[in-house]
């Protein structure tokens, strides 16, 4: 988890490097295109599941929903400071645990339900609306949280139906279809060093989703979770030294109450899920 955040915020290092160069949708676009050279191993897997009209759906969903998501990020990122975007992005399994429960009938019980609120608590600590200016920026990074949290959703539901690597695949091409259009209608030339600049950012996202599959594989969410907290201190460093952007405390102190909030949430979560065999008393008739 620790080499995922360093690949996440190497990610975010380059996005914030290429800034308002290139449109929001195109640089998006770019990274997904660029990034289909990893898709290859993946076709077979794809072909081989044979997907039904509403797998196929759900995908196409699942890719409009996270092309959104997507552009939002690209856009933000050229807006507000780096350590923002990462703190603001926590949110989304907050939202992930709402829609959960909201539209898969899970439960929310009350001490999960007060982690949520604090969480958004969090969120607002971080705004701090009325004491400090809330950009665009912000507003898009609460809707890229929200949008990313309904992509999860989805593919909760479609991970019991097919293979971590179709799901995957499937998101490299419809997010790819979905970008396409949005590009298109924004297009500017881009220079060959950009074009490096977004494959380096493929390459990057792509082994940060590897490494946090062995992450998962090896260790518990109550181990991993927390660790992500560590991409915000990474964020602020580079904001800080190579970007000049100024450390904000609330920042910090927001980031600190959703991840708690999370970590709350990641723990109960696995607590009840332990306790789904019954206790040895229950099993008696």
């Amino acid at each position: 988890m620790v080499t995922t955040g360093l690949m996440f915020v190497a990610v975010t290092a380059i996005v914030k490097h290429i800034g308002g160069e290139v449109p929001a949708a195109q640089s998006a676009f770019l990274r997904y295109l660029l990034g289909l050279v990893f898709l290859i191993p993946m076709i077979r897997p794809i072909l081989d599941a044979r997907l039904t009209r509403r797998q196929l759906a759900a995908f196409g969903v699942r890719g409009f929903v996270h092309t959104l998501a997507v552009i939002l990020w690209f856009f933000a990122m050229a807006r507000i400071p780096i350590a923002d975007v990462t703190a603001m992005n926590y949110l989304s399994p907050v939202y992930v645990t709402l829609g959960a429960a909201l539209f898969l009938g899970e439960a929310l019980p009350p001490r999960r339900l007060i982690a949520v609120i604090v969480a958004l608590l969090g969120a607002v600590v971080i705004l701090r609306p009325g004491l400090r200016v809330v950009e665009t920026g912000h507003i898009a990074m609460l809707a890229t949280a929200m949008l990313f949290a309904a992509g999860y959703l989805i593919t909760k539901i479609l991970s019991s139906q097919v293979s971590a690597t179709v799901i995957v695949g499937m998101l490299s091409i419809t997010v790819t279809i979905g970008l396409a259009p949005f590009a298109w209608a924004v297009w500017v030339p881009v220079s060959w060093e950009n074009v490096g600049w977004l494959f380096l950012v493929a390459c990057f996202a792509t082994a940060g989703h590897y490494s946090m599959t062995f992450a998962f594989a090896a260790a518990p969410l109550t181990v991993t979770q927390p660790v992500t907290f560590l991409q915000l201190i990474w964020a602020v460093l580079l904001g800080a030294l190579v970007f000049g952007e100024a450390v904000d405390v609330w920042v910090f102190v927001g980031a600190a109450i959703i991840m708690g909030s999370v970590s709350f949430i990641t723990w109960r979560e696995a607590r009840a899920k332990r306790q789904v065999t019954p206790p040895a008393p229950a099993t008696k008739l």
